[in-house]
């Protein structure tokens, strides 16, 4: 019904635009048309991790897909989930598993991964797809995580004592699956050389030292941080050139 009064909403009102005979008109016709179209298609819904646990929670027996890796995936995961890896060459056959008339819930570690998953799953036929924005990154940041005393990585009293020097000292946070990351690993090691006497810069895997990363609520990768007699002068998310980072060094 609602859907019928909807058509005929529009039908009325395109049917007066065009009447109108105007530039203005015709303008604003093609405007709604976009706007109807693309309410219609879209079905994959990107919402902060907030959303997406409420979601879940009021979602009968939700149907929630971790795309990582497996070794990703053992290391910790919501629960629940069940992980298919977006890379691995069976994700197409093991998401048609699922009920696509059904919500189904898709993250991975920071966003890129679960975003094209999330497109597949659309063009296999998913009809109600939430995407978790950030992906996990963005969930423990939320403090939405399982607290736990194990400590993954680097501790924050190692941290301390590495940052404690009389040089400036600049912490890239990376990870292999992150595009910005390898972007950036070329000329970030090269001015490890190249810098050396002035500078001493230090690269961490986020998924090998989780202990910071959920300590520093970092929720974006890749994460820089430039220190100067112990403390923060200066911090960065996400891809930035050689030509700017050298600048604030």
């Amino acid at each position: 019904m609602l859907k019928k009064i909807k058509n005929t909403y529009f039908s009325t009102l395109i049917y007066n635009l065009i009447a109108m005979k105007s530039s203005f008109s015709i303008v604003v016709l093609i405007a709604l048309v976009i706007a109807s179209c693309t309410a219609q298609t879209t079905k994959t819904q990107t919402i902060p991790a907030t959303a997406f646990a409420e979601k879940i929670k009021t979602t009968t027996n939700p149907q929630i897909i971790d795309v990582r890796s497996p070794e990703e995936f053992t290391s910790g995961h919501l629960d629940n989930a069940t992980n298919i890896n977006w890379n691995g060459a069976d994700f197409e056959g093991k998401i048609k598993e699922y009920d696509k008339s059904k919500p189904i819930f898709v993250y991975c570690m920071s966003g890129g991964r679960s975003h094209a998953a999330a497109a597949k799953m659309e063009a296999a036929g998913f009809t109600n797809i939430y995407e978790l924005q950030g992906g996990i990154l963005k969930w423990n940041a939320a403090g939405l995580g399982k607290p736990t005393d194990k400590i993954i990585g680097m501790c924050p009293q190692e941290f301390g004592d590495l940052i404690k020097t009389d040089k400036k000292v600049l912490v890239n946070f990376y990870a292999e699956w992150c595009e910005p990351c390898k972007k950036m690993a070329p000329y970030i090691t090269k001015m490890e050389k190249e810098l050396a006497d002035k500078v001493v810069i230090v690269r961490l895997n986020a998924d090998e030292n989780k202990t910071m990363i959920n300590e520093m609520k970092i929720d974006e990768l890749p994460a820089l941080f430039i220190y100067e007699n112990g403390k923060i002068i200066w911090k960065h998310n996400g891809f930035i050139s050689e030509e700017d980072l050298k600048k604030q060094l």
